[in-house]
């Protein structure tokens, strides 16, 4: 069997595994003191932090491949008291992280945080950078990201897909078994206590036992239209997850144990993004694992910044949002008829009309005067903030999938497929509110000029996506899935997004530390129990 230290093996079967146990009928399925459903960044994290207080672990990911969201995300550990922030000379505080991390959301939002649980895990987050670095992880930063009073943001090298290619490698090496395509269909409960999972694989259900217990690490339910639905709303169905197969299964297995389940209608979210590149760029091309991936990790401190902040902004026009100025600006949204449908200042409702068109897809038009507005600081397309700025030219280098420009209205139209004719009625409508400065239609009202000039901008196609979801089980200190009496559910863990415990994580970075934070503390927590 080759080594999956050198390379990332992202379909574990019987055949890459070898003399693996997959392949085993029911009944010869070995014991397993721990098992891990979801194979994301908070379950490999979980997995391998139970290998190393050696338990036998079965890993149960229902896709092909491992990765979950945080394979597909930028890749940002925001922590505090890290090594890197000592070695810029940065002093930091858990209580002054907690405290800055409050004030990205609303305010109406954040009152609804558990503040000890979140004090807790960001006093966590040192240990788990370093047992990150420990692994062979390598990042570059600390960077700054206000309203956090000093920087704390810190980015794996080279893209998120290292975290999953490094612990999926680790885990083998301690002799963890990986299942792909393999769905957990129900708990086994007895007397009281999980004791197991009933999984679907290979077309057939089998019972497999955990005797320590189970960890639900299946990420969030932003792309489970039931679920959305039932907790923030019917008018919110029609609107997707960046991660497609994140459908709340592990909140579904937790409800049904018994969990108490908080902040189910709080949401990252909707907000309009540019859909994904039609080819993978360069960071993601990159290697995740390896000589090759150590080597970029060392030699990252002496990049030049000037060619770090470009490797972000190639990050930024992949997976950051269009700026709401944009629309305050002036910028319309348009459909693949080339009409308007919405007031484009008001959200949420403009991203649920978004899900509402053709494809779920809409256009943002700029004219001559937002162009070039939008290319120089301090009018910006998207960002990472005091990091770096992603500008018209930017998007149109970049990301030539998204963006396109041309002299006149018809010509860009026709870049895109769109009805000239319907694209310009709508502009000449537009423009005849804003001259006369009343409510269109949809009742927006603008200061803003009409639009014209000799240059047009197309960007798009653009969807509404929830990014994640802020709901979960709530969980104590060990991970340990709660009733709402406050009692443990014996033989029974979640981490990530799965088991938030009613903290509200808004802010780069925060996100991808819990999950795995959360699973380093699983991982060993359910060895330590008690539950047989």
């Amino acid at each position: 069997m080759r080594s999956s230290r050198h390379s990332f093996q992202p379909i574990l079967t019987a055949r890459t595994l070898g003399a693996n146990t997959t392949n085993r009928p029911q009944s010869m399925n070995p014991p397993f003191d721990v098992i891990v459903a979801g194979g994301g960044g908070s379950g490999l994290a979980a997995a391998l932090s139970a290998a190393e207080s050696g338990a036998r672990v079965l890993l149960l990911e229902k896709n092909p491949r491992l990765g979950g969201t945080t394979g597909i995300a930028i890749g940002s550990f925001t922590g505090n008291r890290t090594a890197l922030q000592q070695s810029a000379g940065i002093n930091d505080d858990p209580a002054e992280h907690n405290h800055d991390a409050g004030l990205f959301a609303p305010a109406s939002i954040e009152a609804r945080n558990n503040d000890a649980m979140r004090q807790f895990f960001l006093e966590q987050t040192a240990d788990t950078f370093d047992w990150l670095n420990q692994l062979g992880l390598r990042f570059y930063g600390p960077s700054p990201e206000p309203p956090n009073r000093v920087p704390r943001m810190h980015n794996v090298v080279p893209n998120a897909k290292a975290y999953i290619a490094t612990l999926q490698a680790a885990l083998l090496r301690r002799g963890g078994t990986i299942w792909c395509n393999a769905t957990v269909q129900d708990l086994i409960v007895e007397n009281g206590s999980v004791t197991g999972v009933h999984v679907m694989r290979d077309g057939t259900t089998q019972s497999v036992k955990a005797t320590r217990g189970v960890i639900l690490a299946t990420g969030d339910y932003a792309n489970s239209p039931e679920m959305i639905a039932r907790f923030k709303g019917k008018d919110f169905a029609d609107v997707e997850g960046i991660n497609t197969t994140a459908t709340g299964d592990g909140h579904l297995l937790a409800e049904q144990a018994g969990a108490e389940l908080v902040n189910m209608d709080v949401t990252y979210g909707p907000e309009i993004r540019f859909v994904p590149p039609p080819r993978k760029n360069i960071t993601q091309l990159l290697p995740a694992s390896g000589p090759l991936a150590r080597l970029m990790g060392a030699l990252m401190p002496l990049v030049p910044q000037f060619l770090v902040n470009s490797l972000i902004r190639r990050l930024l026009v992949t997976w950051q949002h269009p700026e709401d100025s944009l629309f305050a600006d002036g910028a319309i949204l348009v459909n693949a008829r080339g009409e308007r449908f919405c007031n484009e200042l008001d959200s949420p409702a403009r991203e649920i009309a978004i899900a509402q068109q053709p494809d779920k897809q809409a256009y943002l038009l700029l004219d001559a005067r937002l162009a070039a507005s939008y290319s120089a600081w301090p009018k910006f397309i998207s960002t990472a903030p005091k990091i770096a700025y992603a500008y018209v030219d930017d998007y149109l280098r970049l990301r030539p999938d998204v963006a396109c420009t041309a002299a006149t209205l018809a010509e860009v139209a026709g870049k895109r497929q769109l009805p000239a004719d319907a694209l310009q009625q709508t502009v000449d409508d537009f423009n005849q509110s804003a001259r006369q400065g009343q409510p269109d239609q949809w009742g927006r009202t603008t200061d803003s000029p009409a639009l014209t000039g000799d240059r047009w901008v197309l960007l798009g196609p653009a969807r509404a996506y929830f990014t994640t979801t802020e709901g979960g089980a709530m969980v104590n200190p060990q991970m340990q899935v709660l009733t709402s009496a406050g009692e443990p559910i014996p033989g029974l863990f979640a981490v990530g997004q799965v088991g938030l415990a009613g903290m509200i994580l808004w802010g780069h970075g925060l996100h991808i530390a819990w999950a795995l934070t959360s699973g380093r503390i699983a991982g060993h927590a359910v060895m330590a129990s008690q539950s047989e």
